[in-house]
Order: structure tokens, then C-alpha cells, then sequence
């Protein structure tokens, strides 16, 4: 369990394929205190740490299985990409954000930019099956990262992005065009199979 908020910005070391995708990634959290098996939010995906180690920098690895690949962006990673990560949360730790699984959903395309006094107004097109779960005023996790939904038209819908948010995570490189991992809001999630089941 996460809380979309990202605590360290790792870079891809190196990627190989001997079947699953395996990457390992540089970070600056204390590789001492992780264990094996551990799970790290890798921009919004919940992966098992199955590697460590320190050279330069501490770093450790994980394994990406075909089903994930297919429904996140982590197939397009490689060598210095940089990844928001988020370590699981501890009993006791402040609930910054909200709660997030680190399960993905689906993608979401990035539809605009445009300056909003200091902050970057950013606007996404959520695949038809996810836009339903999308509200103002609601939360999404999209790259690992808790954002405020302002407005949703369609499957369309935007959130403002304050200078602390684009400096500490990649957001400072996003570009029209791109796919971000995007995590409904749980709650939401749960509310439509209620609704569902009820109904049946």
C-alpha cells in the first residue's frame, strides 16, 4: 500500500529480458534498510525488490512480469530514464495523499499543457472504461503520484501541477502526447462493484 507521494527519483542503471523484464534502478534510499521481496511504487507500479546492492550508488532490482507490461508504460524503459518511486507504507506513517495499491489501471494520454500562474495545467484522456471512476474534486495516481482532479469533461479531465510536485518527481519532463500510468481512486473502485453487485 502507497500514498502517491514520491519519495525519491531513481534512475534506470540497465534493463534485460531472460524472459520477464528485470531493470535495476539507482536510488538514494538506503539500500540497508530494504529487504528482498520488499515492494517499491516504480512511477505507480507495485514491484518486489529481488536484488541489491551499492556501487557507486545504491541500487536495487526488480522483475516485470508480461501482464504488467502490457498494461503500464515500464516496457518503454531504459538505461537513465528517470522513475518516481515510493516506498510501501509503514503502520504509523502520515497519509499524505491517498491510498494507493500501486495496481494499474490502464493509460492515460496527456492531451495539453498550459501555464497556470505558478502552476503547469495538465489535461488527460482516460481510457473509456476508466473515465466513469474520475471526478472533480477526486483523487487519481498517475506516474505514482496523488493528484486533485479539477475538471472532467468526457473522458477528459486536468490537474494542476505546483512547481514543489514538477521538482520533486519526473513531471518536469512531461510532454503532450505521452502515456502515464494511471491508478483509479480505491474507493471508487469499490463502490462500482458494490453498485454492480447489487444490481445483479
Amino acid at each position: 500500500m502507497f500514498t502517491g507521494i514520491v519519495t525519491d527519483v531513481g534512475r534506470i542503471l540497465s534493463v534485460a529480458r531472460p524472459g520477464d523484464l528485470r531493470a535495476r534502478i539507482a536510488t538514494a534510499y538506503d539500500v540497508a534498510g530494504i529487504d528482498i521481496g520488499a515492494s517499491i511504487a516504480c512511477d505507480g507500479v507495485c514491484l518486489t525488490v529481488v536484488a541489491l546492492g551499492a556501487d557507486a550508488q545504491g541500487w536495487f532490482e526488480v522483475q516485470v512480469s508480461g501482464e504488467t507490461l502490457s498494461k503500464t508504460t515500464l516496457g518503454a524503459w531504459g538505461p537513465g530514464r528517470r522513475v518516481n518511486l515510493e516506498r510501501a507504507l509503514r503502520l504509523g506513517d502520515e497519509l499524505g495523499g491517498h491510498i494507493v495499491s500501486g495496481h494499474v489501471d490502464g493509460l492515460a494520454a496527456v492531451t495539453g499543457l498550459r501555464p497556470e500562474g505558478e502552476s503547469l495545467r495538465v489535461t488527460f484522456r482516460a481510457p473509456d472504461e476508466l473515465a466513469g471512476f474520475i471526478a472533480p474534486k477526486g483523487s487519481v495516481c498517475l506516474n505514482g503520484t496523488s493528484l486533485t482532479v479539477n475538471e472532467v469533461e468526457g473522458p477528459e479531465f486536468g490537474v494542476n501541477l505546483i512547481p514543489h510536485t514538477r521538482t520533486a518527481t519526473t513531471w518536469d519532463e512531461v510532454a503532450a502526447g505521452d502515456a502515464v500510468n494511471l491508478e483509479i481512486d480505491t474507493l471508487a473502485r469499490y463502490v462500482s462493484r458494490l453498485r454492480a453487485w447489487g444490481g445483479a
